[in-house]
């Protein structure tokens, strides 16, 4: 099939979220496969509630888009991995982890995007050794589960210093989802989080911040955007990069 990509020239594969048109995952892969290299599976699954998990026929259309259009797919976990208090695996993000990853197996994701709880970050008391070995522990879990621990990729959060991923990130062979805009809202500088860590990363988010985060990239100021891509550029990065916002002006 034709292609509005063009011959853009990019080291990294550009990709989008499966929202950027106020309709299911169907349509907005329809719509996005001729112009981006990888679209980001947000899935969710409520108890007792709505899901957005593809059936068989659904996964069955989203391989042919892969193929027709040499699409990826990157798969962002439901919610922030955690154990239980006892160290067991029956958390519910953990068992929708598992459930995500068995319903996609056969689209063969480029990544797994997974979260580290960072619940318990606030508390009196806080035990960073401990949330270390906790988060350690579920990536093992999740990597066995996805088949290879390259397929999982720890993104950082606002919420918690990007550097503790770092320090878990040494003890268990996964990869890096370095989210700049997340690093941008901290005031840590990308390019130095970059520059330590861009052999691991296989995928990136990039978005801008107005009144909240996930918005145009117009927001950005030009300098500072144009700092980071050059960076990304000149570097030859050659994972995913995905401009994470949800609406079509947001995108486009």
């Amino acid at each position: 099939m034709p292609s509005d990509r063009g011959n853009l020239g990019f080291s990294f594969r550009l990709g989008s979220t499966s929202y950027v048109y106020p309709a299911d995952i169907l349509p907005n892969v329809e719509h996005l496969a001729p112009i981006v290299d990888d679209i980001e599976l947000v899935l969710f699954e409520v108890d007792d509630g709505p899901s957005n998990l593809p059936d068989t026929n659904t996964l069955d259309k989203l391989q042919e888009f892969a193929d027709s259009y040499e699409l990826t797919y990157t798969v962002h976990l439901p919610l922030d991995l955690r154990l239980t208090a006892h160290g067991r695996e029956q958390d519910a993000s953990l068992i929708k982890a598992r459930r995500v990853i068995e319903t996609v197996r056969l689209l063969n994701p480029y990544a797994y995007i997974v979260h580290l709880d960072g619940g318990e970050l606030a508390e009196p008391g806080f035990d960073v050794g401990r949330w270390r070995e906790q988060a350690r522990q579920s990536l093992e879990i999740v990597s066995d589960w996805a088949g290879d621990t390259s397929k999982i990729a720890v993104e950082n959060l606002e919420k918690y210093d990007p550097y503790w991923i770092a320090s878990v990130l040494e003890t268990v062979p996964v990869r890096f989802c370095i989210d700049i805009g997340h690093l941008w809202m901290q005031g840590t500088d990308p390019i130095s989080y970059l520059e330590q860590h861009l052999e691991r990363t296989s995928v990136m988010h990039i978005h801008g911040i107005e009144e909240r985060d996930h918005k145009s990239l117009q927001h950005v100021p030009t300098d500072i955007l144009d700092r980071a891509m050059h960076y990304l550029l000149a570097s030859g990065y050659h994972g995913v990069l995905t401009l994470e916002v949800f609406s079509r002006n947001d995108f486009f």
